[in-house]
Protein backbone atom coordinates (compact mmCIF):
# COMPACT_ATOMS: atom_id res chain seq x y z
CA UNK A 1 0.00 0.00 0.00
CA UNK A 2 1.06 3.50 -0.97
CA UNK A 3 0.06 5.77 1.49
CA UNK A 4 1.40 10.08 1.01
CA UNK A 5 2.27 11.99 4.14
CA UNK A 6 2.25 15.85 3.64
CA UNK A 7 5.88 17.41 4.11
CA UNK A 8 6.19 21.19 3.55
CA UNK A 9 4.60 21.92 0.30
CA UNK A 10 4.97 18.55 -0.90
CA UNK A 11 4.99 14.68 0.48
CA UNK A 12 6.40 11.34 1.08
CA UNK A 13 5.09 8.23 -0.02
CA UNK A 14 5.31 5.19 2.24
CA UNK A 15 5.20 1.66 0.77
CA UNK A 16 3.67 -0.34 3.81
CA UNK A 17 2.46 -4.20 3.58
CA UNK A 18 -1.23 -4.33 4.28
CA UNK A 19 -0.58 -6.77 6.84
CA UNK A 20 1.57 -4.15 8.95
CA UNK A 21 -0.89 -1.85 8.60
CA UNK A 22 -3.47 -1.71 11.60
CA UNK A 23 -4.59 1.59 11.05
CA UNK A 24 -5.08 4.43 8.98
CA UNK A 25 -6.62 7.38 10.90
CA UNK A 26 -7.69 10.32 8.95
CA UNK A 27 -10.56 13.03 9.63
CA UNK A 28 -14.15 11.91 9.09
CA UNK A 29 -16.23 14.08 6.65
CA UNK A 30 -19.06 15.32 8.17
CA UNK A 31 -22.56 14.73 6.80
CA UNK A 32 -24.61 17.90 5.56
CA UNK A 33 -23.67 20.78 3.39
CA UNK A 34 -24.98 23.61 5.15
CA UNK A 35 -22.97 26.36 3.81
CA UNK A 36 -20.43 28.61 6.71
CA UNK A 37 -23.09 31.19 6.81
CA UNK A 38 -25.89 28.87 7.56
CA UNK A 39 -24.06 27.26 10.34
CA UNK A 40 -22.90 30.61 11.93
CA UNK A 41 -26.61 31.79 11.74
CA UNK A 42 -28.19 28.54 12.63
CA UNK A 43 -26.23 28.14 16.01
CA UNK A 44 -26.28 31.89 17.02
CA UNK A 45 -30.54 31.31 16.80
CA UNK A 46 -30.37 28.39 19.07
CA UNK A 47 -27.93 29.30 22.09
CA UNK A 48 -26.98 26.30 24.44
CA UNK A 49 -27.31 27.10 28.22
CA UNK A 50 -28.06 30.88 27.59
CA UNK A 51 -30.50 33.19 25.66
CA UNK A 52 -29.56 34.57 22.45
CA UNK A 53 -27.20 37.76 22.12
CA UNK A 54 -30.16 39.97 21.69
CA UNK A 55 -31.82 38.80 24.72
CA UNK A 56 -28.29 39.70 26.89
CA UNK A 57 -26.95 42.32 24.90
CA UNK A 58 -28.71 46.02 26.52
CA UNK A 59 -28.71 48.93 24.25
CA UNK A 60 -26.11 50.66 27.13
CA UNK A 61 -23.78 47.81 27.44
CA UNK A 62 -20.42 48.59 27.10
CA UNK A 63 -18.80 45.32 25.26
CA UNK A 64 -15.81 43.16 24.90
CA UNK A 65 -15.72 40.88 21.57
CA UNK A 66 -12.81 38.87 22.26
CA UNK A 67 -11.62 37.04 19.30
CA UNK A 68 -7.85 34.76 18.76
CA UNK A 69 -4.89 36.31 17.54
CA UNK A 70 -3.21 35.64 13.85
CA UNK A 71 -1.20 32.55 15.24
CA UNK A 72 -4.73 30.69 15.72
CA UNK A 73 -6.72 29.63 12.76
CA UNK A 74 -10.28 31.05 13.71
CA UNK A 75 -11.09 32.61 10.18
CA UNK A 76 -12.41 35.84 12.62
CA UNK A 77 -13.02 38.08 9.74
CA UNK A 78 -16.00 35.65 8.57
CA UNK A 79 -17.45 34.79 11.96
CA UNK A 80 -16.80 38.33 13.22
CA UNK A 81 -20.05 40.28 11.11
CA UNK A 82 -22.68 37.75 12.25
CA UNK A 83 -21.79 38.45 16.14
CA UNK A 84 -21.47 42.52 15.52
CA UNK A 85 -24.71 42.44 13.35
CA UNK A 86 -26.49 40.98 16.47
CA UNK A 87 -24.59 43.28 19.44
CA UNK A 88 -25.61 46.04 16.40
CA UNK A 89 -29.11 45.19 16.57
CA UNK A 90 -29.79 45.50 20.53
CA UNK A 91 -28.97 48.83 19.86
CA UNK A 92 -25.10 49.13 21.14
CA UNK A 93 -23.37 52.43 18.89
CA UNK A 94 -20.40 51.73 17.63
CA UNK A 95 -18.02 53.70 20.09
CA UNK A 96 -19.02 51.06 23.17
CA UNK A 97 -17.62 48.05 20.69
CA UNK A 98 -14.66 46.95 21.00
CA UNK A 99 -12.52 44.16 19.48
CA UNK A 100 -9.93 42.67 21.49
CA UNK A 101 -7.31 40.21 20.26
CA UNK A 102 -6.44 37.34 22.61
CA UNK A 103 -2.67 37.24 22.57
CA UNK A 104 -1.89 35.43 25.48
CA UNK A 105 1.95 35.00 25.95
CA UNK A 106 2.33 35.57 22.35
CA UNK A 107 3.63 38.75 20.28
CA UNK A 108 1.40 42.33 19.39
CA UNK A 109 0.23 42.52 16.01
CA UNK A 110 0.72 44.47 13.37
CA UNK A 111 -2.15 47.00 11.81
CA UNK A 112 -1.75 44.67 9.11
CA UNK A 113 -2.24 41.27 10.67
CA UNK A 114 -5.48 43.43 12.30
CA UNK A 115 -6.38 44.16 9.45
CA UNK A 116 -5.73 40.77 7.95
CA UNK A 117 -8.18 39.39 11.05
CA UNK A 118 -10.97 41.31 10.76
CA UNK A 119 -11.32 42.74 7.28
CA UNK A 120 -11.10 46.08 6.51
CA UNK A 121 -14.71 47.38 6.96
CA UNK A 122 -14.71 46.21 10.81
CA UNK A 123 -10.98 47.39 11.11
CA UNK A 124 -12.34 51.16 10.03
CA UNK A 125 -15.28 50.75 12.28
CA UNK A 126 -14.87 49.44 15.86
CA UNK A 127 -11.86 49.97 18.13
CA UNK A 128 -9.75 46.74 17.64
CA UNK A 129 -6.79 46.02 20.06
CA UNK A 130 -4.46 43.56 21.58
CA UNK A 131 -4.98 42.25 25.00
CA UNK A 132 -2.33 43.73 27.17
CA UNK A 133 -0.43 41.67 29.79
CA UNK A 134 1.12 45.13 31.24
CA UNK A 135 -2.50 47.00 31.71
CA UNK A 136 -4.88 44.13 33.28
CA UNK A 137 -7.03 44.43 36.48
CA UNK A 138 -6.67 41.70 39.30
CA UNK A 139 -10.01 40.56 39.42
CA UNK A 140 -9.45 37.66 42.30
CA UNK A 141 -7.86 34.44 42.59
CA UNK A 142 -8.44 30.39 42.21
CA UNK A 143 -8.02 27.93 44.68
CA UNK A 144 -4.98 26.73 42.58
CA UNK A 145 -3.69 29.94 43.15
CA UNK A 146 -3.95 31.92 39.27
CA UNK A 147 -4.13 35.31 39.92
CA UNK A 148 -7.39 36.42 37.49
CA UNK A 149 -5.31 39.33 36.22
CA UNK A 150 -7.49 39.90 32.89
CA UNK A 151 -6.27 43.16 30.34
CA UNK A 152 -8.25 46.00 31.48
CA UNK A 153 -10.56 46.55 28.26
CA UNK A 154 -12.15 43.09 28.83
CA UNK A 155 -12.47 43.69 32.88
CA UNK A 156 -14.15 46.69 31.92
CA UNK A 157 -16.77 45.64 29.85
CA UNK A 158 -20.00 45.19 30.86
CA UNK A 159 -20.96 42.16 28.84
CA UNK A 160 -18.37 39.75 26.91
CA UNK A 161 -18.44 37.77 24.20
CA UNK A 162 -16.09 35.35 23.06
CA UNK A 163 -14.73 33.87 19.71
CA UNK A 164 -12.96 30.83 18.88
CA UNK A 165 -12.05 27.25 17.66
CA UNK A 166 -11.86 24.33 19.29
CA UNK A 167 -9.60 21.58 18.51
CA UNK A 168 -7.42 19.59 20.64
CA UNK A 169 -4.96 20.70 23.37
CA UNK A 170 -2.42 18.33 24.86
CA UNK A 171 -3.04 19.37 28.33
CA UNK A 172 -5.54 21.49 28.63
CA UNK A 173 -7.84 18.96 26.58
CA UNK A 174 -9.60 21.65 24.16
CA UNK A 175 -9.17 24.65 23.02
CA UNK A 176 -12.04 27.26 22.93
CA UNK A 177 -14.05 27.90 25.62
CA UNK A 178 -13.14 29.81 29.10
CA UNK A 179 -9.38 29.60 27.20
CA UNK A 180 -10.14 32.83 25.30
CA UNK A 181 -10.23 35.29 28.77
CA UNK A 182 -7.85 33.11 30.70
CA UNK A 183 -4.96 32.60 29.31
CA UNK A 184 -6.21 34.90 26.43
CA UNK A 185 -6.20 37.56 27.91
CA UNK A 186 -4.39 37.37 30.74
CA UNK A 187 -0.60 38.24 32.11
CA UNK A 188 2.50 35.76 31.66
CA UNK A 189 2.14 35.11 35.53
CA UNK A 190 -1.06 33.94 35.54
CA UNK A 191 -0.52 31.75 32.25
CA UNK A 192 2.57 29.92 33.83
CA UNK A 193 1.07 29.26 36.92
CA UNK A 194 -2.45 27.34 35.02
CA UNK A 195 0.16 25.63 32.46
CA UNK A 196 2.58 24.51 35.25
CA UNK A 197 -0.52 21.94 36.18
CA UNK A 198 0.42 20.13 32.56
CA UNK A 199 2.51 17.75 34.04
CA UNK A 200 -0.13 16.37 36.30
CA UNK A 201 -2.95 13.26 36.28
CA UNK A 202 -5.66 14.09 33.40
CA UNK A 203 -4.08 16.87 31.78
CA UNK A 204 -3.92 15.58 28.60
CA UNK A 205 -6.12 15.97 25.33
CA UNK A 206 -9.92 15.46 25.15
CA UNK A 207 -10.06 15.45 28.50
CA UNK A 208 -12.15 17.78 30.19
CA UNK A 209 -13.66 16.35 33.57
CA UNK A 210 -11.24 16.41 36.30
CA UNK A 211 -8.38 18.81 34.13
CA UNK A 212 -6.97 20.37 36.38
CA UNK A 213 -5.57 22.63 33.71
CA UNK A 214 -9.27 23.10 32.30
CA UNK A 215 -10.94 23.36 35.98
CA UNK A 216 -8.38 26.01 36.75
CA UNK A 217 -8.99 28.35 34.10
CA UNK A 218 -12.92 27.76 33.92
CA UNK A 219 -13.08 28.65 37.63
CA UNK A 220 -11.30 31.98 36.51
CA UNK A 221 -14.20 32.92 34.50
CA UNK A 222 -16.30 33.30 37.84
CA UNK A 223 -14.20 36.13 38.20
CA UNK A 224 -14.27 37.48 34.80
CA UNK A 225 -17.83 36.02 33.70
CA UNK A 226 -18.09 35.62 30.16
CA UNK A 227 -22.09 35.79 28.60
CA UNK A 228 -21.72 34.28 25.45
CA UNK A 229 -19.13 32.29 23.22
CA UNK A 230 -19.48 31.69 19.18
CA UNK A 231 -16.51 28.46 18.85
CA UNK A 232 -16.33 26.63 15.48
CA UNK A 233 -14.90 23.60 14.43
CA UNK A 234 -12.97 23.41 11.46
CA UNK A 235 -11.65 20.99 8.40
CA UNK A 236 -8.36 20.19 7.33
CA UNK A 237 -8.72 23.11 4.96
CA UNK A 238 -9.99 25.45 7.63
CA UNK A 239 -13.77 25.91 6.31
CA UNK A 240 -16.27 25.88 9.25
CA UNK A 241 -17.74 22.46 9.51
CA UNK A 242 -19.82 23.64 12.91
CA UNK A 243 -20.73 25.77 15.33
CA UNK A 244 -21.69 26.43 18.79
CA UNK A 245 -22.72 29.20 21.03
CA UNK A 246 -24.35 29.91 24.13
CA UNK A 247 -22.66 29.02 27.88
CA UNK A 248 -18.81 29.22 28.10
CA UNK A 249 -19.39 25.54 29.17
CA UNK A 250 -22.40 23.71 28.13
CA UNK A 251 -21.91 25.00 24.42
CA UNK A 252 -18.01 24.79 24.53
CA UNK A 253 -18.98 20.67 25.50
CA UNK A 254 -21.31 20.53 22.73
CA UNK A 255 -18.44 21.97 20.60
CA UNK A 256 -16.22 19.56 21.91
CA UNK A 257 -18.58 16.30 20.91
CA UNK A 258 -19.06 18.02 17.65
CA UNK A 259 -15.06 18.02 17.01
CA UNK A 260 -14.47 14.10 18.36
CA UNK A 261 -17.02 13.11 15.95
CA UNK A 262 -14.69 14.08 13.16
CA UNK A 263 -11.46 13.69 14.41
CA UNK A 264 -11.60 11.42 16.80
CA UNK A 265 -10.44 8.08 15.66
CA UNK A 266 -11.02 4.45 17.62
CA UNK A 267 -8.30 1.85 17.35
CA UNK A 268 -8.48 -1.85 18.68
CA UNK A 269 -4.90 -1.75 19.68
CA UNK A 270 -1.89 0.32 20.08
CA UNK A 271 0.58 -0.49 17.86
CA UNK A 272 5.08 -1.33 17.42
CA UNK A 273 5.13 1.95 15.37
CA UNK A 274 3.68 4.96 14.62
CA UNK A 275 4.05 7.34 11.85
CA UNK A 276 2.53 10.80 11.90
CA UNK A 277 2.96 13.48 10.12
CA UNK A 278 1.95 17.07 10.70
CA UNK A 279 0.17 17.53 7.59
CA UNK A 280 2.57 19.82 5.50
CA UNK A 281 3.28 23.36 5.26
CA UNK A 282 2.46 25.58 7.44
CA UNK A 283 1.84 23.47 10.16
CA UNK A 284 5.37 21.65 10.08
CA UNK A 285 7.68 24.95 9.46
CA UNK A 286 9.47 24.04 13.09
CA UNK A 287 9.54 21.58 16.10
CA UNK A 288 7.61 23.71 18.66
CA UNK A 289 4.70 23.30 16.18
CA UNK A 290 5.35 19.40 14.93
CA UNK A 291 4.73 19.37 18.67
CA UNK A 292 0.87 18.46 18.57
CA UNK A 293 1.53 15.74 16.39
CA UNK A 294 3.90 13.96 18.40
CA UNK A 295 1.50 14.32 21.62
CA UNK A 296 -1.32 12.87 19.50
CA UNK A 297 0.43 9.85 18.17
CA UNK A 298 1.56 8.88 21.82
CA UNK A 299 -2.19 7.95 21.96
CA UNK A 300 -1.38 5.04 19.50
CA UNK A 301 2.39 3.55 20.45
CA UNK A 302 2.62 1.01 22.65
CA UNK A 303 5.19 1.28 26.03
CA UNK A 304 8.70 0.36 24.02
CA UNK A 305 7.38 1.61 20.68
CA UNK A 306 8.38 3.79 18.25
CA UNK A 307 7.24 7.08 17.05
CA UNK A 308 8.42 8.42 13.19
CA UNK A 309 7.53 12.01 13.28
CA UNK A 310 7.55 14.02 9.36
CA UNK A 311 8.22 17.65 9.40
CA UNK A 312 10.35 19.63 7.89
CA UNK A 313 11.35 22.44 10.81
CA UNK A 314 13.07 24.18 8.20
CA UNK A 315 12.94 27.18 10.59
CA UNK A 316 13.65 24.78 12.94
CA UNK A 317 12.85 24.99 16.73
CA UNK A 318 10.50 27.85 16.61
CA UNK A 319 10.95 29.41 19.82
CA UNK A 320 14.20 30.29 21.65
CA UNK A 321 13.65 29.16 25.10
CA UNK A 322 12.36 25.78 23.94
CA UNK A 323 15.31 25.78 21.99
CA UNK A 324 17.60 26.29 24.62
CA UNK A 325 15.81 23.65 26.39
CA UNK A 326 15.63 20.69 24.12
CA UNK A 327 19.60 21.12 23.76
CA UNK A 328 20.17 21.30 27.61
CA UNK A 329 21.41 17.82 26.87
CA UNK A 330 18.95 16.78 29.78
CA UNK A 331 17.66 13.46 29.77
CA UNK A 332 13.80 13.32 29.10
CA UNK A 333 13.40 12.68 32.90
CA UNK A 334 15.57 15.63 33.90
CA UNK A 335 13.52 17.97 31.64
CA UNK A 336 9.88 16.81 33.15
CA UNK A 337 11.34 17.35 36.82
CA UNK A 338 12.93 21.08 36.03
CA UNK A 339 9.41 21.74 34.05
CA UNK A 340 7.29 21.01 37.42
CA UNK A 341 10.55 23.16 39.81
CA UNK A 342 10.56 26.09 37.56
CA UNK A 343 7.77 26.24 34.63
CA UNK A 344 8.61 28.34 31.77
CA UNK A 345 6.32 29.08 28.92
CA UNK A 346 7.87 28.36 25.83
CA UNK A 347 9.97 25.91 27.95
CA UNK A 348 6.81 23.84 28.72
CA UNK A 349 7.10 21.94 25.24
CA UNK A 350 10.32 20.48 25.93
CA UNK A 351 8.43 18.82 29.05
CA UNK A 352 5.82 17.68 26.92
CA UNK A 353 8.06 16.21 24.06
CA UNK A 354 10.02 14.15 27.40
CA UNK A 355 7.39 12.50 28.58
CA UNK A 356 6.86 10.96 24.78
CA UNK A 357 10.30 10.37 24.99
CA UNK A 358 9.84 8.19 28.35
CA UNK A 359 7.21 5.81 26.64
CA UNK A 360 8.71 5.74 23.38
CA UNK A 361 11.59 6.14 20.84
CA UNK A 362 11.29 9.28 18.27
CA UNK A 363 12.67 9.37 14.94
CA UNK A 364 12.00 12.77 13.39
CA UNK A 365 12.23 12.98 9.12
CA UNK A 366 12.88 16.93 8.95
CA UNK A 367 15.55 19.23 7.85
CA UNK A 368 17.12 19.65 11.15
CA UNK A 369 20.83 18.70 10.99
CA UNK A 370 21.46 15.63 12.69
CA UNK A 371 23.97 16.37 14.87
CA UNK A 372 21.14 18.73 16.19
CA UNK A 373 18.20 16.02 16.07
CA UNK A 374 20.70 13.62 17.89
CA UNK A 375 21.16 16.18 20.84
CA UNK A 376 17.82 15.94 21.28
CA UNK A 377 17.68 12.53 22.15
CA UNK A 378 16.07 11.91 18.90
CA UNK A 379 17.40 9.88 16.01
CA UNK A 380 17.31 11.29 12.64
CA UNK A 381 16.07 10.26 9.26
CA UNK A 382 15.97 11.89 5.78
CA UNK A 383 13.06 10.07 4.42
CA UNK A 384 9.91 8.13 5.77
CA UNK A 385 10.53 5.17 3.75
CA UNK A 386 14.08 4.92 5.25
CA UNK A 387 12.86 5.46 8.74
CA UNK A 388 10.23 2.89 8.46
CA UNK A 389 11.97 0.68 7.28
CA UNK A 390 14.68 0.69 10.21
CA UNK A 391 11.96 0.93 12.43
CA UNK A 392 10.54 -2.94 10.97
CA UNK A 393 13.91 -4.39 11.32
CA UNK A 394 13.82 -3.46 15.13
CA UNK A 395 10.19 -4.88 15.55
CA UNK A 396 10.45 -7.37 13.14
CA UNK A 397 8.29 -8.08 10.02
CA UNK A 398 5.26 -8.92 12.40
CA UNK A 399 5.25 -5.57 13.58
CA UNK A 400 1.95 -3.56 13.62
CA UNK A 401 1.97 0.02 12.08
CA UNK A 402 -0.75 3.19 12.40
CA UNK A 403 -0.14 5.80 10.20
CA UNK A 404 -1.29 9.51 10.93
CA UNK A 405 -1.39 11.82 7.90
CA UNK A 406 -2.71 14.46 9.58
CA UNK A 407 -1.06 13.69 13.46
CA UNK A 408 -2.03 17.69 14.69
CA UNK A 409 -5.66 17.05 14.23
CA UNK A 410 -6.46 13.63 14.82
CA UNK A 411 -6.42 11.91 18.01
CA UNK A 412 -6.52 8.07 18.60
CA UNK A 413 -8.86 6.65 21.11
CA UNK A 414 -7.85 3.27 22.49
CA UNK A 415 -11.74 1.08 22.45
CA UNK A 416 -12.09 0.13 25.81
CA UNK A 417 -14.81 -1.90 25.17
Amino acid sequence: MEIKLGYSKAFFTLNIANENLSDLILPVKPSGEKSESEIIAESLANPIGTGTIKDIILPDDKVAVITSDITRPVPSWRILPFVLDEIKGCGVADENIVIVFALGSHRAHTEEEKIKLVGEDIYNRYTCIDSDPADCLLMGKTGAGTEVSITRAVAAATKRICIGNIEYHYFAGYSGGAKAIMPGCSTRNAIQNNHRKMTMENARAAVVENNPVRDDLEEAIGFCPIDFILNVVLDESKNIIGAVCGHFIKAHRKGCEMLDAVYSVKIEEKADIVIASQGGYPKDINLYQLQKALDNAKNAVKDGGTIILIGTCHEGFGESLFEQWMLSGDSPGKLIERIQENFQLGAHKSAAIAMVMEMADIYLVSEMSPDTVRKIHMTPFESVQAAYDNALEKYGKNAKVIVMPYGGSTLPILNQG
